[in-house]
């Protein structure tokens, strides 16, 4: 007897995998980056207090090194309030792909806060740095000028390339440019510095070399940071936890190693006459007995 064939249910479609998108992510501050923030801008704001009040008893002619040290934390305290209250913020958006084995591949966004006021600041306040040290040193104004615009060049590569998308060849090329340009600075100011600075003595030339290694060697640091930065490679919070002691040291600190060993140093002294002091209607000024 032959058995009758059974029936049986053919399987269905199983369920379609699904993904849920990763949303976007955010980098920004923590309460540590925030409070950091307001601690740097009393640093800068008390340390340029302490460097008028230096300059209290200095007569205008020879100010020159506290006008400019004094500008440099003033410009340092104005950027630091700007970040710490949220007004010089911007973001830096990236598409990242996630790879999926069995759907197609989905993107998400992360978007890093970056401050464009900390690159204001550096260059407005890095130029300073360089002139105060050409100045003790004694380079000439075309090797001054030219270590400025380096300086500046060296900044503004800096912020186009915080600015592009991770691992693009542009962003790397800023960021080339940058170091470059960099090299420029180091080579206008410490390897003319030294060679002026023989003429003034060897106490000054101690000073200028110590100062010049101390900031050039900070300075080095800050591309560093700012390309483990700009991969990505460490939260919003460190980041501004390394540039506050980066600028600490930098400015205030620097400041005032330059202006107390200025005091101490005669040698150091320029004096600036005629319109530094008083103005342009000095100049050419005819006064009594000076006509035969």
């Amino acid at each position: 007897m032959l058995k009758r064939p059974t029936s049986t249910a053919t399987a269905g479609p199983g369920p379609v995998p699904t993904i849920i998108p990763t949303p976007t992510e955010w980098e920004v501050l923590g309460e540590a980056g925030h409070r950091t923030l307001w601690v740097m801008f009393a640093i800068m704001l008390a340390s340029s207090a302490i460097f008028t009040l230096l300059s209290w008893n200095v007569p205008t002619s020879r100010r020159i090194y506290h006008v400019l040290t004094t500008l440099t934390t003033i410009i340092a305290t104005l950027s630091y309030f700007a970040i710490a209250s949220g007004h010089a913020a911007s973001y830096n958006c990236t598409t990242v792909t996630d790879i999926h084995k069995h759907v197609p591949d989905t993107y998400h966004e992360v978007c890093r806060q970056v401050y464009w006021a900390r690159y204001v600041d550096w260059a407005l306040t890095s130029p300073l740095l360089v002139l105060n040290l050409s100045l003790l040193a004694g380079i000439d104004g075309a090797h001054t000028l030219m270590a400025i615009v380096a300086n500046l060049i060296t900044v503004l590569s800096a912020l186009f390339a915080a600015f592009g998308s991770a691992g693009t060849p542009q962003k790397w090329g800023w960021y080339a440019i940058s170091c470059i340009s960099y090299i420029f600075v180091l080579w206008h100011v410490g390897l003319h510095g030294s060679r002026n600075v023989a003429a003034k003595g060897n106490a000054v030339s101690k000073l200028f070399s110590s100062l010049a290694i101390f900031s050039l060697a900070v300075w080095t640091a800050y591309p560093v940071v700012w390309g483990v930065v700009l991969d990505h490679k460490t939260n919003v919070d460190t980041e501004i936890l390394i540039y506050a002691v980066l600028d600490t040291l930098v400015k205030p600190f620097f400041g005032l190693w330059l202006l107390v060993s200025h005091r101490a140093l005669v040698e150091t002294n320029i004096d600036l006459g005629g319109w530094w002091s008083n103005g342009p209607a000095s100049e050419g000024r005819i006064r009594i007995g000076d006509e035969e």
